[in-house]
């Protein structure tokens, strides 16, 4: 007896062709009003002008974009969005709608409009790619890690439990190129220092070429959605490749005077891995500008956040204040002055960009600093003069 194939809306959320692209009984409530309507749905694998990939039941298909690109850029139909599509046999089909997104990476644009980009959106897995064929820049490591354990999409009700991240993606530094570090006493000492301005964030050191470390971040991002993160020259490309165990990406080397790359990747890709789970690679990013950051530089910057609560002031500033606990352990060197001066540096940036579209925050900031200012007279005059004027 003929048995006909079962249509993708009556089957298991596990055995559902989009299966390997990350659907689930979550994505599968969220869509049944558009089911209802005769919409398919289907996962964005590419972006281009006008244009988007989108990986459906019945294969990856051409979509137009006019209604999932507002003006709203945070909204912007993004690699790695859920959307509802067009039945086969409409010409054209669109992208009608973009389901509400669990997480996303967000980064503040070059513009002076304080607008945020979203760079992928329902992640498991940020990969900050690092390098070892440059000098490592900890400060650069620190700015993607803030990012990482703060962006949100702001439509999902995130985790804060202590054992998960504010983004609900789980942030990973990957050291690649460490062929290129044949002293494994070396690399260690390497991996130290990046673990030192990552608290409880896993390092890898991980080479392409040689396959040393690849099987074991396979088996850690294998599963759930994966962003590869890094400026160029980083290895993405290259460990992308190597993940999905073939050439998905073209790849170019690196300069030889000083290691950058070439941007050889222009969009953002999506790609299913063969040990299960989806890959996303990234463009080299040049400027990775904070967007709502507060609490992922807090994470990033615990031990200072720790010391703090044992300043005098609760407001202490930790500058010329008595009794502070972070002066005490710049003094003492257990908290070393590059890191407090990057903290520093990453909460001022993210405070002018939040007060540039927050009225009441400009006017605190304004507050703040008069404060400050006033405190510092009153320390110069009770040191010339032995008291308080």
């Amino acid at each position: 007896m003929f048995n006909a194939p079962l249509h993708p809306s009556s089957l298991s959320a596990v055995q559902h062709p989009l299966a390997v692209y990350g659907w689930d009984e979550g994505w599968e409530a969220e869509f049944a009003p558009y089911a209802a309507q005769g919409l398919v749905p289907g996962r964005v694998v590419r972006v281009d002008r006008g244009q988007c990939d989108v990986a459906t039941p019945d294969g990856v298909i051409r979509a137009d974009t006019a209604f999932v690109v507002p003006h709203d850029p945070m909204k912007v139909v993004c690699t790695g969005d859920w959307t509802a599509v067009d039945p086969e046999g409409s010409d054209p089909r669109y992208a009608r709608t973009v389901l509400p997104r669990r997480t996303a990476f967000v980064r503040s644009t070059s513009s002076k409009r304080s607008e945020g980009q979203v760079l992928a959106t329902n992640i498991d897995h940020i990969v900050i790619c690092v390098s070892l064929a440059v000098e490592l820049d900890l400060g650069r490591i620190e700015r993607f890690l803030a990012l990482a354990m703060s962006s949100s999409s702001g439509e999902a009700l995130l985790r804060k439990s202590a054992d998960s991240w504010e983004s609900g993606a789980q942030p990973l530094v990957v050291l690649t190129k460490a062929d290129l570090v044949p002293d494994p006493v070396g690399l260690s000492y390497l991996v130290e220092d990046v673990e030192t301005v990552a608290p409880g964030v896993q390092v890898l050191p991980l080479s392409s070429a040689t396959g040393e470390g690849v099987d074991v971040l396979s088996a850690v991002v294998a599963g759930g959605t994966t962003v590869l993160l890094g400026v160029s020259g980083a290895g993405k490309s290259t460990l992308a490749n190597a993940l999905v165990g073939e050439d998905v990406m073209s790849v170019r080397a690196a300069r030889d005077v000083d290691g950058k790359g070439r941007h050889t990747t222009s969009t953002r890709n999506l790609f299913v891995l063969p040990t299960g789970g989806v890959l996303i690679d990234t463009p080299g990013l040049r400027g990775v500008g904070l967007w709502d950051a507060e609490a992922g530089v807090g994470q990033v910057f615990s031990e200072i956040e720790e010391l703090a609560r044992d300043c005098r002031f609760h407001d202490c500033a930790h500058e010329a204040e008595p009794g502070c606990a972070v002066a005490t352990a710049i003094e003492d060197g257990t908290l070393p002055v590059r890191r407090l001066e990057s903290f520093r540096k990453l909460m001022r940036e993210n405070q002018r960009l939040v007060a540039k579209t927050d009225a009441r925050l400009r006017n605190e900031i304004r507050k703040d600093w008069k404060r400050t200012m006033a405190a510092g007279r009153a320390a110069v005059e009770f040191k010339r003069n032995g008291r308080l004027r």
